[in-house]
């Protein structure tokens, strides 16, 4: 089995900020390497005939051993031609299926737990067995992580942003399938939320970041910016700070892949602190190193 799932080269660290501000991002990178870790295991137990709703249970189990209780959404799992979206037409088609995992089929698992407050969102590639197409996809997706962080940076409006990622992907010769997505996003904010002992979903999404990014898009709204990062008018504006979960996803004939994770956005001036990603000791960040070591 293979699984992979964001880079290498510019980044910044959490130290950046004051004592206050790193220990808020410690929480974060907490919860989000936990995902990672959750991921991880479980596409190491996937085998022939695992359903994807068997696939999400297994998510959704394991991160509750370890003490998760609530959710920015509940785990996603897609097998075969569904990592590309293929037919996707409607948001319930999005929930897993009973699509069972074969010998050679991509998978892609994403989940969005929420621990002691703070919220990860994570996506992570992978097949059973090798699979090529879904490997090339995966090294290409490095560029995009490049890209985002440098003109994030340079404060470049994030409808535009999008746009070049957009066009990456088309010289690449891929599909855009983040386009599928509500409202096309390729990135939403995310932020802490309330512990509660009893913490309810809506449609598969925690109420309580649900409340906590239309609170985003109501003051946003008023202000001229979006907590969704779309392809729309409402994406028309630089990098607002805060945290932002990623996920650039390719397509290429019913394969797809991508990786999601943690950008943090700040006001500072310095262009290596004004942006960075959470963390680069993730799994598709270790490949492409690795990749990087073995091409020298």
């Amino acid at each position: 089995m293979t699984g992979t799932t964001g880079t290498t080269g510019t980044t910044g660290t959490a130290g950046a900020w004051d004592g206050e501000l790193s220990a808020r991002l410690r929480g974060f990178r907490r919860v989000q390497r936990l995902a990672y870790e959750c991921a991880e295991a479980v596409a190491a137990r996937l085998e022939p005939g695992v359903t994807e709703r068997e696939a999400a249970r297994m998510q959704r189990e394991w991160l509750r051993e370890r003490g998760v209780r609530d959710w920015f959404h509940l785990p996603f799992a897609w097998f075969g031609d569904r990592t590309a979206f293929t037919g996707f037409r409607v948001p319930l088609q999005f929930f897993p299926t009973g699509r069972r995992l074969e010998p050679g089929m991509p998978f892609i698992l994403d989940m969005a737990p929420v621990y002691e407050g703070y919220t990860a969102d994570i996506g992570y590639s992978g097949s059973l067995g090798p699979h090529p197409v879904q490997e090339r996809l995966m090294a290409d997706l490095e560029a995009h992580r490049e890209l985002i962080l440098r003109e994030v940076r340079e404060r470049r409006p994030l409808r535009e942003i999008y746009e070049d990622v957009d066009r990456l992907m088309g010289r690449q010769g891929y599909a855009n399938r983040h386009r599928a997505y509500p409202f096309g996003v390729i990135a939403h904010k995310v932020d802490q939320v309330r512990q509660r002992r009893w913490s309810p979903q809506l449609f598969g999404f925690g109420t309580q970041s649900l409340k906590g990014l239309a609170s985003d898009a109501l003051r946003g709204h008023r202000e001229g910016w979006s907590p969704l990062w779309s392809p729309y008018r409402f994406s028309d504006h630089p990098p607002r700070p805060g945290l932002w979960a990623v996920e650039p996803h390719l397509g290429f004939r019913g394969t797809g892949a991508k990786f999601e994770e943690i950008l943090v956005v700040t006001d500072s001036r310095d262009p290596e602190q004004s942006a960075f990603w959470l963390d680069d000791d993730l799994p598709h960040v270790r490949r492409w190193v690795e990749e990087g070591a073995e091409a020298r």
